[in-house]
């Protein structure tokens, strides 16, 4: 599969989730929003869409001129039934895409905090195998308050009710970061090497393996 990869910020990639695509025979197409690269302008030859995390909020669109074009690729990506999913801003983006609503945090959520999942989680195929409750990583101010039309949620957090969400069969959506290692952890957050990485590290390989089986099945090339 041909996957688009949205990067809002030069240090917000797939990272283990990028390697993990591409050793499952994924080919990644970078779209460097944040130094100028433009959101295509049709879908022709776009497998599945990965939207990437970024310091700004959604509803920043007089600052950055990438924002609707990329909401409206979103929309038409899954309106076609094309494997989507976001994480951080790029989860904020897609509840924008498809009718739900952003706002602002009370508090922001920095660091290691416990997400726990809701029902529709704990029986969802890309969290099979994952605790019902786990550490991760997050680095945000806004969250998801209304989930779009169909949306399902799959985790919370006492900061953040929505952490994690699905809208049909191949759009997803995550607040918190499963994707970082220990350098990007450490570049973004005061602990970079807590005693929960290694629990972290390994469901993140988790989810980014069923994924990259699941969301982004290889055989759909």
């Amino acid at each position: 599969m041909s996957l688009l990869v949205f990067q809002h910020h030069p240090h917000e990639g797939p990272y283990v989730l990028g390697a993990m695509l591409q050793n499952h025979g994924h080919k990644l197409r970078p779209v460097a929003l944040y130094d100028g690269e433009s959101v295509p302008a049709d879908l022709d030859g776009v497998d599945g869409i990965l939207s990437m995390g970024g310091p700004m909020n959604v509803a920043d669109t007089a600052d950055h001129a990438w924002i609707e074009p990329e909401l409206a690729c979103l929309k038409a990506a899954h309106d076609a039934g094309l494997p989507v999913m976001g994480i951080c801003l790029g989860a904020q983006l897609i509840a924008a895409a498809l009718g739900g609503k952003v706002e602002a945090m009370s508090e922001p959520e920095d660091g290691w905090h416990e997400v726990t999942l809701a029902f529709p989680g704990t029986v969802d195929t890309l969290h099979a195998g994952i605790t019902w409750k786990s550490m991760q990583v997050h680095l945000h101010g806004q969250q998801v308050t209304e989930l779009p039309p169909g949306g399902v949620p799959l985790a919370s957090s006492a900061l953040c009710r929505t952490q994690a969400f699905k809208v049909g069969f191949t759009t997803y959506a995550f607040q918190y970061h499963f994707e970082w290692a220990r350098p990007q952890i450490a570049h973004f957050t005061r602990d970079g090497h807590g005693e929960h990485y290694d629990a972290y590290r390994r469901r993140g390989d988790r989810l980014c393996e069923q994924i990259a089986t699941y969301l982004f099945p290889v055989d759909k090339r």
